[in-house]
């Protein structure tokens, strides 16, 4: 009985295939995994053709519907694994199916595929102009030591024209996915023998045959990363109907050469935009580090609980579901292990409250002790200058630096706003009650004060934490090789943290790397959606100097965003309802469908008028099912992390974004005043980011002054 095979290329259009189509997928592989090798040849309802002038004699395609074909490629050696490649309309399928050729790399063993034919016609127009360039990209790299790393012959000559990494980007589409990640570590300017470490070892199995076989059974097998084996009815239908997950896992070439070099001589940070692959990153270093010893554990921490819930799921999908390795990995956010931390230690330890219960307990202290203060502005003193420096008395905040703080305080004031600060410190005290970030500044001194528990500690979403959450995590694991491993991007701070990791021992010269290249949304949407960052300046996320998007880019395309605004809060609901079945009627599920706002009562009449249209939602609170039924409706903030082929943001209006009652007023700190602004525009950018396909930003009345830039 033949058994059948997914490549990840099929799983990219999966999803964006309309239900009719889907359907057809559905049955024409249910069909196909029942018949015998003998029906399938003679069979004349799913027409398993030849594919006339293919460069690979193999390839095959299978009806789907009357108007969509599955390209397969099939054994011609004996074996009975069928590999569906691909599905697409019918003169499309045979013209992607002739072009081309899936082999075995010679040195990882993987399956492969190139465009053969564009390789073919490319090559010689690179060849001339590689006669007049003052030197090629690859000239430092013999012939033997590109061969022994898997560079095949018509990929040799390919790369022996190229002149630039601007060039090697142009055939990046056409080249085998191993070939190509070897030659993009080559002209990072890694050594052969990097390479050999750093991709080949990794990707070739253990167990893989002396020389290279041809066996397309065993060559799939070899390549897990990107197919996968079904092996029976049940779980043919339960990856059909739920879409595979590997790509949630998938690594690509920029983030591998990142996430998998053996070892890094102390902290790492890896930057980049939305959808760039650092969360993927970060998961794959936790499994790079557990097979570094058989007992080292690591902790895996993010800011919220919804980020760190995906971070589990993600990485048991990584990890095979291994008990063994799972075991010694604690996934948690920073607060929740800093208080299990000095709940260990005491049994009485106080109970950390939200932001609400702070700001009623600055008013009480403005009021008690008649301070010539706001409580706004004594809730960001005390956050950004006396926990961040961990300001432990009157004459350490007396002599502390203030740079950030807008409003200058000489000895006398710094006196009244240390005595607000004791007073709320007092109070908190009186109610059994502290903050989250103290807790963390008691759990760092726990942890100084004994062995770090941890060999590795690796962050993701790093741009959102706080000094006194980083003293924490630097305490977790002593300094030294493969220490901190820190993803993040500054342009997603949506929290109101500064942040200069040198000062707290946590250097990252020479180990710091940025990703450019978003694979989740088209580029018209990053596009867009980067220029509502175009006007302002954003801090590294380690504190020294600026980050920029410059050169961030996509590799997917699709439609424009659209923009529009209404004359009232009803119209603007309206047509959400209109282009959501409009979205549900061009194939997309509701859970991949996502609406957005900066307020939970925008939600509320969205969630209304949807369900009195009849269309299933599901309010996104923490974390939720992946596929359980309902579009889902998240505010700006609840958005983080998530991602959906479509994504309607609503209420982008005057005076909601930025909402004016989270922005420190001009006169009163300048500095403070555009962090705020900094932080509503970060966010708002977020939210657009979210989107894979399809993007839609509405307001009613005047439009937010942030898209000003955009349209």
């Amino acid at each position: 009985m033949p058994r059948l095979a997914f490549a990840q290329s099929f799983w990219d259009g999966y999803d964006t295939l309309e239900k009719p189509v889907r359907a057809g997928v559905r049955k024409a592989m249910a069909k196909f995994q029942a018949m015998s090798a003998a029906e399938l040849n003679a069979d004349k309802g799913l027409h398993l053709e030849s594919v006339e002038n293919a460069r690979d004699k193999r390839m095959r395609t299978i009806r789907v519907t009357d108007f969509w074909r599955g390209v397969v490629l099939a054994p011609d050696d004996g074996s009975d694994v069928f590999l569906l490649v691909n599905v697409l309309p019918h003169d499309d399928a045979y013209t992607w199916a002739a072009k081309r050729l899936y082999s075995a790399n010679s040195a990882t063993r993987a399956l492969e595929v190139r465009d053969a034919v564009a390789l073919d016609e490319l090559t010689p127009l690179y060849e001339n102009a590689a006669r007049s360039a003052p030197r090629l990209l690859f000239e430092h790299v013999s012939d033997g030591a590109l061969r022994e790393l898997g560079i095949d012959d018509q990929v040799l000559r390919a790369a022996r024209s190229l002149a630039d990494k601007a060039q090697l980007e142009a055939f990046s589409t056409l080249l085998p996915e191993d070939q190509l990640e070897v030659l993009q570590y080559l002209a990072e300017g890694f050594g052969p023998e990097e390479v050999y470490r750093d991709v080949v070892a990794v990707r070739r199995p253990a167990d893989a045959p002396a020389e290279p076989v041809e066996d397309l059974a065993t060559v799939i097998a070899n390549t897990p990363a990107r197919i996968r084996l079904v092996t029976g009815p049940r779980e043919l239908e339960e990856a059909l109907e739920k879409p595979f997950a590997a790509w949630r896992i998938f690594l690509h070439p920029s983030q591998r050469r990142v996430a998998y070099r053996t070892s890094y001589g102390g902290p790492v940070q890896v930057t980049g935009g939305p959808g760039t692959g650092k969360t993927v990153a970060a998961l794959h270093r936790v499994k790079h580090l557990l097979g570094r010893s058989d007992d080292s554990r690591v902790l895996l921490t993010t800011y919220t609980n919804a980020l760190a819930a995906g971070l589990r799921d993600m990485l048991g999908l990584l990890l095979d579901e291994d008990e063994t390795l799972l075991a010694r990995v604690d996934v948690t956010t920073v607060d929740a292990y800093a208080n299990g931390v000095v709940r260990a230690a005491s049994a009485t330890a106080p109970k950390p409250v939200g932001d609400r219960e702070q700001r009623q307990l600055w008013e009480k202290v403005v009021k008690q002790l008649d301070l010539p203060f706001t409580a706004r502005f004594l809730a960001q003193e005390y956050r950004h200058v006396v926990l961040a420096q961990d300001l432990r008395d009157l004459d350490a905040y007396l002599a502390a630096s203030r740079r950030g703080r807008g409003t200058g305080l000489g000895p006398a004031r710094r006196r009244e706003v240390w005595g607000g600060v004791e007073r709320f410190e007092r109070l908190l005290r009186d109610r059994g009650e502290t903050t989250h970030l103290a807790v963390c500044a008691r759990a760092a001194g726990l942890l100084a004060d004994g062995p770090a528990p941890y060999a590795h500690v690796v962050v993701d979403e790093a741009q959102d934490l706080h000094p006194a959450q980083w003293r924490v995590l630097r305490a977790a694991a002593a300094p030294g090789p493969d220490d901190l491993f820190l993803t993040g991007d500054p342009h997603q701070r949506i929290y109101d943290s500064r942040v200069s990791l040198g000062s707290l021992g946590i250097a990252t010269a020479g180990r710091s790397f940025r990703l450019r290249v978003n694979y989740r949304s088209t580029e018209e949407i990053l596009a867009w959606s980067a220029r509502l960052l175009a006007p302002v300046t954003v801090d590294a996320l380690d504190g020294e100097g600026t980050d920029s998007l410059a050169g961030y880019r996509s590799l997917l395309h699709g439609g424009r965003p659209q923009a529009r605004g209404y004359a009232t809060r009803q119209e603007e609901t309206e047509a959400l309802v209109d282009r959501v079945r409009q979205l549900l009627d061009e194939g997309l599920a509701p859970h991949e469908i996502g609406v957005c706002a900066r307020f939970n009562l925008s939600l509320d009449s969205a969630e209304d008028k949807l369900k009195a249209a009849g269309i299933p939602v599901l309010r996104v609170k923490g974390q939720t099912a992946q596929h359980a039924e309902g579009v889902r409706l998240a505010t700006m903030h609840a958005m983080k992390g998530l991602e959906f082929r479509a994504v309607s943001v609503l209420g982008v209006g005057e005076g909601t974004v930025p909402f004016a009652r989270e922005i420190t007023p001009l006169e009163a700190d300048a500095l403070q005043h555009e962090a705020d602004l900094l932080r509503e525009r970060c966010l708002l950018f977020v939210a657009c980011t979210r989107a894979r396909e399809a993007l839609s930003v509405t307001w009613s009345g005047a439009a937010s002054p942030f898209l000003a830039h955009v349209a």
